[in-house]
């Protein structure tokens, strides 16, 4: 489905991504590990199309999506899910929920439905704005919107940041129950535990680089995640 080869991206003068290649099959969830400033949320930024590439492609589909515009690329079924949730507070629930759709003009009744069977608890809050929700429910919240958008593949950027552990508990709920509905997920996280429960496949970066990869559970427990990651 997604194929990233040899990708390069940065900011001004600073490139942060050193040549990343990776890919995520259909229906798969693939963990992107790796400590601050290993680069993991620019990648999440340039998949998505809010920092251009500056070498190597990103197919998916088998199409080359490098020079799509974020909203192209959403229109395509590429939907991240930001840091930080960054829901619009003094929006109601169901406003939130809205915006969303809006590359697919009004939100389709059967999708309201879906994200309420995901998360009823959002359904029960529709009309509350949405600064009032607790983190957790402000997370099943930017999930829910991007659910809106009919993703086929959903990019997680650090979803359980900030985060109590029932709340991660529920995050990962939330990663099974969109599975379920056919979205292939890449998730980019330091949370091992949630990682863990979630993905078959994982990646660890390195000041920008693929250190290593392979079978989540494997990666997980290996030396090297140790060294990449914690840094000993």
């Amino acid at each position: 489905m997604l194929r990233i080869e040899s990708l390069r991206a940065g900011y001004d003068r600073l490139e942060v991504l050193h040549g990343v290649t990776l890919e995520v099959s259909g229906g798969a969830s693939v963990v992107v590990l790796g400590s601050n400033g290993a680069g993991k949320s620019t990648l999440c930024r340039t998949l998505s199309g809010l920092i251009p590439a500056r070498g190597g492609s990103i197919h998916f589909d088998g199409q080359d999506v490098t020079a799509l515009t974020p909203a192209q690329r959403v229109r395509r079924g590429i939907v991240q899910v930001p840091e930080g949730r960054q829901v619009f507070p003094e929006m109601s629930v169901m406003e939130n929920l809205r915006l969303g759709a809006w590359v697919h003009g009004e939100p389709e009744a059967s999708a309201l439905g879906e994200v309420f069977s995901i998360f009823p608890r959002l359904g029960e809050r529709a009309a509350q704005h949405a600064g009032l929700l607790s983190g957790g429910e402000q997370q099943m919240l930017a999930l829910g919107r991007a659910m809106m958008a009919r993703p086929r593949l959903l990019l997680l950027d650090e979803p359980t940041q900030g985060l109590s552990p029932v709340a991660v508990e529920q995050v990962a709920n939330a990663v099974h129950a969109i599975r379920a509905h056919g979205v292939s997920i890449l998730l980019v996280e330091q949370n091992m535990a949630l990682a863990e429960a979630v993905s078959e496949y994982a990646y660890v970066l390195e000041t920008g680089r693929c250190a290593t990869h392979g079978p989540a559970a494997e990666i997980l427990s290996a030396d090297v995640l140790a060294a990449s990651y914690l840094g000993h």
